[in-house]
């Protein structure tokens, strides 16, 4: 099958099923559908960043947080979480639910995210394997240096992780 034409869990506002869609429509309608962003920091307190390989459909080349993706029809999104972070990223993680939100964001070629996004926290100090069709790169960087960049450059960011990072740092203040 290909990658675009996986089946994606459609949902409502309070992340109930309500049918499934392939991939690449989903991204063309906006259609709310479940989806999971992982964060995985060091024992410095760094973020580890991904950068998407250029021959993804939308956003390539961007920084983007450690890994996120869709979970399959009947699969648990923590189980989702923790197999999609081996195949993107070649590295394993505890992983603990952070927090969950919606957004919507229009993205390059008419394309449209809007997801009931489910936020997980890793730690590990480990080296990652990226799969190179998905990754292209990696860095640790500090939250500040972060905040700072995407200030800066906000083009090099993808939306989701411009979206999702200031919740990302109220939520490891508490």
């Amino acid at each position: 099958m290909n990658e675009n034409d996986e089946l994606i869990i459609l949902v409502d506002d309070n992340d109930i099923e309500i049918g499934l869609l392939d991939k690449t429509t989903v991204h063309k309608t906006g259609v709310l559908h479940r989806a999971f962003s992982i964060f995985l920091f060091n024992s410095m307190g760094s973020m580890m960043l991904q950068r998407r390989a250029m021959n993804k459909y939308h956003s390539p080349g961007l920084w983007s947080n450690t890994c996120c993706s869709h979970p399959r029809n009947g699969e648990r999104t923590k189980a989702a979480c923790s197999r999609r972070l081996m195949e993107e990223m070649g590295i394993k993680s505890r992983l603990s639910f952070a927090f969950s939100f919606i957004y919507k964001a229009q993205l390059e070629n008419g394309l449209i995210e809007h997801e009931f996004d489910h936020v997980y926290f890793g730690f590990s100090d480990k080296i990652p394997k990226p799969d190179p069709h998905e990754v292209m790169d990696w860095k640790y960087i500090s939250v500040k240096e972060l905040e700072k960049d995407i200030s800066a450059r906000p083009e090099n960011y993808t939306e989701w992780l411009k979206i999702c990072f200031e919740k990302v740092v109220e939520h490891r203040k508490r």
